[in-house]
C-alpha cells in the first residue's frame, strides 16, 4: 500500500525551485528585414533595443503535433501527425515617437504596398527572426557544471528561450482614440506569422538576441 509521509508543504516548497516563473518577468527582442534601411523606417537596431522595453506582453509558444485517426474494426489508432507553428501575437507600448510602430508598418507596406498591390516576392527579404527569455527572480539556476548563470553588476538570469524564425506581421492592430480615456498610455498588439521556434534552456548569464544559431543551439561564444 502506498503512503504518502513525504508529500507535506515543506517537500512542496522545496520542488518549487526559485519560487517558481512568474508570467510578468520576460524580454521580448524583436528583429527586423536588412531591407527596412530602404523603405525610410528609423534605425533597426535602436528599434529593436526598444521593443526590449515597449513590448509589455506576449508569449512563449505552443507545441502542436497533428493527429491522424484511422479507423480498425469499431476502433480509432492515433497516429501522429505534421508539426504546425501558430501565429505568435504581441502587445507594444505606444512611444511618442512611434519608433516601433513606424518600423512595424513600414515592414507591412514592404510586403504589400498600400497605394498599389505589389510588393517583395523573396521571403528571405521581408522575413525576420525575434527572441522571447523567460527571466528569473534571482541567480539560483546553475548550469551543467554547477556554475551560477547570474553574473555580477546588473546581469538577468536566463531560465529558458526562445527562438522565432522567419517571421512577419500579418496584423498591426488598430489603436482606439477617446475623449473619454484618461490615465492610460496607447498600445497596439502585432500579430507574426511564424516559420518555425526553437527553445533554449541552456543559456548564457544573461539574454542577447545574437546567442541562437540557426538549429537554436547556444553559438559558441556562450
Amino acid at each position: 500500500m502506498a503512503t504518502f509521509n513525504d508529500r507535506t508543504i515543506n517537500s512542496f516548497k522545496a520542488k518549487l525551485v526559485g519560487g517558481g516563473a512568474r508570467p510578468n518577468l520576460f524580454e521580448v527582442a524583436l528583429a527586423f528585414p536588412n531591407a527596412l534601411t530602404t523603405t525610410g523606417a528609423s534605425g533597426n537596431t535602436l528599434t529593436t533595443e526598444e521593443s526590449r522595453f515597449m513590448v509589455k506582453a506576449a508569449e512563449l509558444p505552443a507545441s502542436n503535433i497533428g493527429d491522424i485517426p484511422v479507423n480498425f474494426r469499431g476502433r480509432i489508432l492515433h497516429v501522429a501527425g505534421d508539426r504546425t507553428f501558430d501565429p505568435w501575437t504581441v502587445t507594444v507600448i505606444n512611444n511618442n515617437d512611434w519608433s516601433i510602430r513606424q518600423t512595424l508598418e513600414d515592414w507591412s507596406n514592404m510586403i504589400n504596398n498600400r497605394t498599389w498591390d505589389s510588393g517583395v516576392t523573396n521571403p528571405g527579404t521581408y522575413h525576420a527572426d525575434a527572441n522571447v527569455y523567460q527571466l528569473a527572480r534571482a541567480g539560483t539556476r546553475t548550469d551543467a557544471g554547477g556554475n551560477f548563470r547570474l553574473g555580477g553588476g546588473d546581469q538577468i538570469p536566463v531560465v529558458a528561450g526562445y527562438k522565432f524564425f522567419g517571421m512577419w506581421p500579418s496584423q498591426v492592430s488598430s489603436i482606439a482614440l477617446d475623449y473619454g480615456s484618461t490615465d492610460t498610455i496607447e498600445e497596439f498588439q502585432v500579430t507574426f506569422q511564424v516559420e518555425y521556434w526553437n527553445p533554449d534552456y541552456v543559456m548564457s548569464s544573461t539574454e542577447d538576441a545574437g546567442s541562437f544559431t540557426e538549429a537554436g543551439k547556444p553559438s559558441s561564444g556562450m
